[in-house]
């Protein structure tokens, strides 16, 4: 496939991703949790809190990416640069040679560049209808690269809206739910170890559909104190398009300097969200 080809297919794919960044499979409805003695519930929740969170400051990594999107399947590598609390950057590379685009979350705002055909889209996470209204930023985008809990709208969970968490036992692992009419957050972790395997997010909306988004951990290394998910699999579905992206880490360092954020100079075009999602939606 030739590079301009898979750029015009990865920048609409990942604006469908950002545009819609909720949800997953519809989730139990907290029944089972209600057996539980909350004393239980909390020690659970804070045991998985505890083990998800990474001390590390920076993660730094070569990665493979598998995208698929309307019948199109695309392989690329590149890099993944984590800063903790600084930025998340992923640097795609087609056939091994150039950059084709790249992908910037910061505390205020995200950034895709197609990097071909020199075009960009940048947004602060609150014009994103979605993220604002459903309190994900910048946290709880690294919370889920990073495969921890978070609380939308908070910069990291305290004691008391850990307290605000439901559990309850699914066969070997157990699974955490946090609710925020309309959307409902579920994580499963094993029952022995409290490492988080799944993220999920469920967005209900009866006049437009659900939206999901699904995140898979795997792959487990050991990375100081805890470990750390070296492949990752994602799954954003709208009552219109689905998007899977499954990425995997090679030689994971913990290289500081690079954090320097992008700039975009005049030679790039900017393209608008809105503008992109219309015409995928009369596809």
């Amino acid at each position: 496939m030739r590079i301009t080809t898979i750029m015009k297919t990865l920048l609409p794919a990942l604006a469908i991703a950002l545009a819609s960044c909720r949800s997953a499979k519809t989730v139990e409805t907290g029944s089972e949790a209600a057996g539980q003695g909350k004393s239980t519930t909390e020690q659970t929740v804070r045991k998985v809190a505890a083990v998800n969170h990474r001390e590390t400051q920076y993660v730094t990594s070569k990665i493979k990416v598998e995208l698929s999107v309307g019948g199109k399947d695309l392989s690329l590598s590149g890099n993944l640069r984590m800063k903790r609390d600084g930025m998340i950057r992923l640097q795609l590379v087609a056939f091994g040679l150039i950059e084709a685009g790249r992908i910037e979350f910061t505390p205020d705002y995200v950034l895709l560049m197609d990097r071909i055909n020199r075009q960009y889209i940048k947004v602060n996470y609150g014009d994103v209808a979605f993220l604002r209204e459903s309190g994900l930023n910048f946290n709880s985008l690294q919370s889920l690269f990073w495969g921890e809990l978070f609380v939308p709208g908070e910069a990291a969970p305290g004691a008391r809206s850990l307290a605000g968490f439901n559990a309850y036992e699914a066969g070997t692992d157990m699974a955490l739910m946090l609710e925020r009419s309309p959307l409902t957050y579920r994580w499963v972790a094993d029952k022995g170890s409290g490492q988080v395997k799944t993220a999920n997010v469920t967005y209900k909306d009866a006049a437009r559909g659900n939206t999901q988004l699904t995140w898979h951990y795997g792959g487990f290394e050991q990375m100081g104190r805890h470990k750390f998910p070296t492949t990752n699999d994602i799954t954003v579905a709208t009552h219109k398009h689905t998007v899977r992206l499954s990425y995997s880490l090679g030689g994971v360092g913990h290289d500081s300097g690079w954090e320097k954020l992008t700039e975009v100079t005049s030679r790039y075009r900017q393209v608008k969200l809105d503008d992109i999602l219309r015409k995928l939606s009369s596809l």
